[in-house]
């Protein structure tokens, strides 16, 4: 599914430069539930960035599903998100003025499908999230849990390989988090492969793997026994 090899990342500050990943070996196979650890600046955003195509490495190798991911144009980079990746953000990233629905049915839009097949499609993920009843509200209509939810349908819309989850119960209350993670355990069953940055050592073990980074490196990389979240919902 995806695999990084010697991967290395730098940023310019004045006259000089922070080395952030510094030689960063990952594989991560089908159906994977995976979580990034590490404190702030030890490189686990800027890792997500890049395995997102929202950033570029400087050296090393990153294959996606078969395909190596180099060299490319802004128009292509989004190409390939909206072909193998699905995103879900801490802060949600909902448009404000869109309902649930049209939320869900964005990246759909961009596929070029039609409008009555997208909205069938994103009412599908709604239903599928317990939010079929909220289509047509506002995000800000909706609770953080419920937000989160549409978040999730509208990363599930375009059937991607990937999900990248960013702290995705960062913002939540603890009860609210573990249905969230009840709710993505149950993805990963069905056969999703989950690649997810966090800092809380809870919802990290309610993933199958932990690969901890610490100034750029992997420290340590062990699957771990699976908590399931549903005895704490």
């Amino acid at each position: 599914m995806l695999k990084i090899s010697q991967l290395h990342k730098s940023y310019p500050i004045g006259d000089s430069s922070l080395h952030v990943l510094k030689g960063i070996d990952l594989s991560v196979e089908d159906g994977e539930m995976v979580a990034i650890m590490g404190s702030s600046g030890s490189g686990k955003s800027t890792l997500l960035n890049i395995i997102g195509m929202l950033d570029e490495a400087d050296e090393g190798e990153y294959i996606l599903d078969g395909l190596p991911i180099k060299d490319l144009t802004e128009k292509k980079a989004a190409v390939y998100r909206n072909k193998f990746l699905g995103f879900i953000f801490q802060s949600f990233n909902l448009i404000n003025y869109k309902t649930a629905l049209e939320n869900v049915a964005l990246p759909l839009y961009y596929q070029g499908m039609k409008r009555k097949q997208r909205q069938e499609l994103a009412m599908f993920h709604l239903e599928k999230v317990g939010l079929a009843g909220w289509a047509q509200h506002l995000p800000k209509e909706l609770s953080g849990g419920q937000n989160q939810r549409v978040a999730i349908a509208r990363a599930l819309a375009a059937n991607p390989k990937l999900l990248l989850a960013d702290e995705p119960t960062g913002a939540l209350d603890t009860k609210t988090s573990y249905e969230i993670m009840e709710f993505i355990q149950q993805l990963n069953d069905e056969g999703k492969t989950i690649l997810m940055v966090t800092h809380e050592e809870d919802i990290a073990n309610m993933c199958k793997r932990i690969v901890r980074l610490r100034d750029g490196v992997i420290m340590e990389d062990k699957k771990v026994k699976q908590v399931r979240a549903e005895q704490y919902v």
